[in-house]
C-alpha cells in the first residue's frame, strides 16, 4: 500500500493528536446534564474524573515505551480502535456505571497514545520549530476546542448527551482509516526475550541518563503548568458558575475555552524561541496570569478572571514549550516514545491529583478557600521553577565560558 509522504502524515497525526485531547475535555460540560439526570454526589463526578486519570497513568506506564520497540503505528491503531469503543458506551451509557466504564477505556487509550503521538509528531516534523509548536500547541488546541464545542453542543444542539460523542466516533474512524496510510518511523526492533517483553511492560518510569538531569530540571514546569490546567478544566465551571452566575453552557465553554486558546496562540507564535527565552516570559505570565485570575475571583470581576486566564494560559504555553524543547533537545531518537510517556506521566498526575484533592476539599472549604490553596500550590511550584532555571542557565554560562577558556588556552601559540 501506498504511503503519505512524511509532511502530509505529519498534519495527519497532528490531527490525531488534537482529537485525542479534544475527546478527553469533551465529556466536562456535560457533567452537570449526568448529575441533574442521574442524581450523583459531587463525591461521585470526582470518581469520574479520578478513573480516567488513573487508567491513564497506568496505560502511560505500562505501554508508554512499547512502540519504541515494535513500531509507532501499531500502538496508534490499537489506541484509536480503544477510543472508538469508548464513545460507544458514552453515546449509550444511561447510569454512572457505564459512564464511569467509558471513562476508563478513554483512559487506558488516551494514556497509550499520547507518548506515541508525541515521538511521532518529533519523528515527522518538517522542521524542528512546526515540531515544537504543534507539540506545545496541539495538546491546548485539544482540550480549548473539547471544551468550547462540548459547552455550545449541550446548550443548543439536539441530543446534547449524544451528538458530540458521535462526532468524535466519527471522525476517530476516519483518522483509523488514515493511519493505514501513514509511514512508519521508528524501527520495529521487538524484544530479545520474554524478560525484556516483560520488563518493558511493567509500570514503571525510566529515562536515559542523557535526559536524567534536563528532566528533573523541567518538572517544576511540567507540575505548574498541567496543575494549573487542571485547576481550570475541575473547578473551572463551578467557578464561573457559582461564582459569576454564569449558568449558559456554551457561555461558560466559552469562559473556559480562553485560557486554552491563548495557550495555543502562544505556542504558534513563540515557537522558534530557544526554550531559555520561553521559560524567561513563560513563568512570569504564569504567576501574573494565575494572580490576576485570582483576583477576578475574589472581587467576583468576570472581567479581570478572562484577562488572568488570557495571561495564565500564555504562560501555560511558554512554560511547558520551553520545557518540553529541553526535554526533545536531550532525548535520544530511539528512545522518544519511552522519554514523551515519562512527560506525560509527570503532567497527568501534575493535572489530576490536585484536582481530585480539590474536588473533595471544596464541599469542606468552599469554593474560594479552595481555589485560594489552589493557586498558592501552583504560585510555589512556578517560583521553584523559575529559580531552578535561573541556576541551570548560570551553570550553562559558566560551563560555556570555561570551555571557551580552555579552547583559547589550547590554540595559544606556545
Amino acid at each position: 500500500m501506498p504511503r503519505l509522504h512524511p509532511h502530509r502524515a505529519f498534519w495527519v497525526v497532528t490531527a490525531t493528536f488534537v482529537m485525542v485531547l479534544f475527546s478527553s475535555a469533551a465529556p466536562s460540560p456535560l457533567y452537570p446534564v449526568y448529575q441533574e439526570l442521574w442524581g450523583f454526589s459531587a463525591f461521585t463526578l470526582t470518581a469520574v474524573f479520578a478513573i480516567y486519570v488513573a487508567t491513564m497513568l497506568i496505560s502511560l506506564l505500562t505501554v508508554g515505551a512499547l512502540s519504541d520497540h515494535i513500531g509507532r503505528r501499531p500502538v496508534l491503531a490499537v489506541a484509536l480502535a480503544l477510543l472508538i469503543a469508548s464513545m460507544v458506551l458514552f453515546v449509550v451509557a444511561d447510569n454512572v456505571g457505564v459512564l464511569m466504564a467509558a471513562r476508563a477505556l478513554q483512559g487506558l487509550a488516551t494514556g497509550a497514545a499520547m507518548g506515541t503521538l508525541t515521538a511521532t509528531v518529533v519523528d515527522l516534523q518538517p522542521t524542528p520549530r512546526l515540531g515544537s509548536a504543534i507539540t506545545g500547541a496541539a495538546p491546548a488546541i485539544g482540550l480549548a476546542g473539547g471544551v468550547a464545542i462540548a459547552g455550545l453542543l449541550v446548550e443548543y444542539a439536539p441530543a446534547p448527551r449524544f451528538l458530540v460523542y458521535e462526532v468524535i466516533l466519527g471522525l476517530f474512524a476516519a483518522l483509523l482509516v488514515a493511519l493505514l496510510v501513514v509511514p512508519e518511523t521508528s524501527e520495529r526492533v521487538g524484544f530479545t526475550s520474554r524478560r525484556h517483553l516483560v520488563a518493558t511492560l511493567s509500570p514503571q518510569v525510566t529515562l536515559p541518563s542523557s535526559v536524567r538531569r534536563v528532566f528533573v530540571a523541567a518538572v517544576p514546569a511540567l507540575v505548574a503548568t498541567w496543575s494549573l490546567g487542571g485547576l481550570y478544566l475541575s473547578l473551572g465551571s463551578s467557578v464561573v458558575a457559582r461564582v459569576f452566575g454564569v449558568e449558559n453552557h456554551a457561555e461558560a465553554g466559552v469562559l473556559l475555552f480562553t485560557f486554552f486558546a491563548s495557550a495555543a496562540v502562544t505556542s504558534l507564535v513563540i515557537t522558534g524561541r530557544e526554550a531559555a527565552t520561553k521559560l524567561a516570559f513563560g513563568y512570569p505570565a504564569l504567576t501574573g496570569g494565575a494572580v490576576i485570575s485570582l483576583s477576578g475571583v475574589l472581587s467576583e470581576a468576570l472581567p479581570l478572571y478572562v484577562v488572568g486566564s488570557i495571561v495564565a494560559g500564555s504562560g501555560f504555553a511558554a512554560t511547558f514549550l520551553g520545557a518540553l524543547d529541553s526535554i526533545v533537545a536531550a532525548t535520544p531518537t530511539q528512545q522518544r516514545g519511552q522519554v514523551f510517556s515519562s512527560v506525560f506521566v509527570a503532567s497527568y498526575l501534575a493535572f489530576s491529583l490536585p484536582a481530585v484533592v480539590a474536588g473533595l476539599v471544596v464541599s469542606h472549604a468552599g469554593l474560594q478557600a479552595t481555589v485560594v490553596g489552589y493557586v498558592a500550590y501552583v504560585l510555589t511550584l512556578a517560583i521553584l521553577g523559575a529559580l531552578v532555571n535561573a541556576v541551570r542557565r548560570r551553570s550553562t554560562r559558566r560551563d560555556a565560558s570555561a570551555a571557551e577558556a580552555a579552547d583559547h588556552a589550547i590554540a595559544a601559540p606556545r
